[in-house]
């Protein structure tokens, strides 16, 4: 069966390898297994490891084996490292860098990264998106917001628009723009743990396109919820 290239890069052999060096490369300091990385890119091991083979022959990454486990990172003494690392953050670095930037957001249910941007990740094919669009589900502090969505643009190099709407609005139905929102791809990158029917919808809206459910919503670690953890996308 031929893989399509991705419709955000179509520079990557496939979404797989996009979402795998994005997760390597934007936290070069941290080693990862091939069963993480499987979760994170919501594949199967022998997919990844495949990946990860081809990668280190081009010496785009490193790994080494402790007991049965093989960790791998990026190699950050390749000579395409910083270009790499480049491309990959504004491309399939999105939602791990927005998920960082929003996560200790107060007064957030969830976040959801819409429009043009989340249409490629999907799959769908257009033009390469310039910004980036971001719903913040709750009632943050207009100022905290537009400072997460500055924080997150300067890691991106792509503008970032966020706007909120309350809970209600977003389960209800009855807002235009949120059902305009819902009729085309969406990807929820975080949910509060506590927002058990939120949580249940975005979790349905994940599993509506195979591409889609290739990232699980975390819970927004914030002082509302002592209970709230932390999980890695996908």
């Amino acid at each position: 069966m031929k893989v399509l290239a991705p419709s955000l890069n179509p520079i990557f052999r496939s979404d797989t390898q996009g979402r795998l060096l994005a997760r390597l490369f934007l936290d070069t300091d941290a080693e990862f297994t091939i069963t993480e990385l499987s979760t994170h890119v919501g594949c199967s091991a022998p997919t990844v490891l495949r990946e990860v083979e081809r990668a280190e022959l081009a010496g785009l990454l490193r790994s080494r084996k402790i007991g049965p486990s093989r960790l791998v990172r990026a190699d950050t003494q390749h000579p395409l490292h910083d270009s790499m690392s480049t491309l990959i953050l504004s491309t399939f670095g999105p939602p791990l860098i927005l998920s960082q930037t929003f996560i200790g957001l107060p007064k957030s249910e969830a976040v959801i990264i819409f429009g043009s941007w989340a249409a490629r990740f999907a799959g769908r094919p257009g033009y390469s998106p310039r910004d980036i669009d971001v719903l913040v589900i709750g009632a943050p502090e207009t100022r905290t917001l537009h400072a997460a969505a500055s924080a997150a643009e300067r890691q991106i190099g792509l503008e970032v628009n966020a706007i909120s709407r309350p809970s209600a609005d977003w389960l209800s139905g009855g807002d235009p723009f949120i059902s305009e929102l819902r009729s085309n791809p969406v990807l929820p990158i975080l949910v509060d743990e506590d927002a058990r029917a939120l949580r249940a919808d975005l979790e349905q809206l994940l599993h509506m396109g195979s591409r889609q459910g290739a990232l699980e919503p975390r819970k927004i670690n914030d002082s509302r919820s002592s209970r709230a953890r932390r999980t890695e996308p996908g």
